[in-house]
This record gives C-alpha cells, sequence and structure tokens, in this order.
C-alpha cells in the first residue's frame, strides 16, 4: 500500500471511530473539502473539525466502507458506501482525496 493510501486508509478509520483527533490529523491544517466541480463547503482545519464533530454527533453509528480504491501520484480515489446506521439511510460517495507532505490537502466529493 503506498503511503498516500495508508494516510487515507488511516483518517478512514478514524473516521469511522468518530475519533476527531485522529481524523483531523491527516489534514493540514489549510486543507478544503469542496463538491465536484469546485464548489468548496469547508476550507481550514477548523471548518473541517466542526462539520465533523456535528457529524459524529448527529449519526454516531455512520460508517463508510471502502467500495474501490485507485491511487494516482499524489491523489487516492475511493468509491465508499457510507452509512447512517445498521438499517438506516445509506449512500454512495466517492471522494477524491489531494495529498501533500503526509497530508490530505483537499478533498472533493463526487455524489
Amino acid at each position: 500500500m503506498s503511503d498516500n493510501a495508508k494516510i487515507v486508509q488511516g483518517q478512514l478509520e478514524a473516521y469511522n471511530a468518530q475519533d476527531l483527533d485522529a481524523f483531523c490529523s491527516f489534514y493540514a491544517d489549510d486543507a478544503v473539502l469542496a463538491g465536484y466541480g469546485g464548489e468548496i463547503t469547508n476550507q481550514g482545519i477548523a471548518s473541517i473539525r466542526e462539520r465533523h464533530a456535528k457529524l459524529f454527533a448527529d449519526f454516531p453509528q455512520n460508517t463508510a466502507t471502502v467500495v474501490n480504491r485507485i491511487v494516482v501520484g499524489s491523489n487516492v480515489i475511493d468509491h465508499e458506501k457510507v452509512s447512517r446506521a445498521p438499517g438506516g439511510e445509506s449512500f454512495e460517495v466517492a471522494p477524491i482525496y489531494t495529498l501533500a507532505n503526509g497530508k490530505i490537502v483537499r478533498v472533493d466529493f463526487v455524489k
């Protein structure tokens, strides 16, 4: 597994454990979350932390499972199935992670 894939896997495991500090440790201080096509939804680690603190509080059984992962240079593209709760709402998403200097610097979500 490439270093970039290990970083993305680590943040996914922290996400599934709802370990906010560990999750945020994989992101650069100035990281950006965006919709596919460029609409920025969160900018900076404080905004990312706030978003995920709310998500973890609202969906305490939320988990994401990787269906497929592609690594191309500094990008990791996952196809994930997200479940809000066992037997509850689920959906698929394709986050495109961009990494630099051992951190996630941008995630573009294809929904």
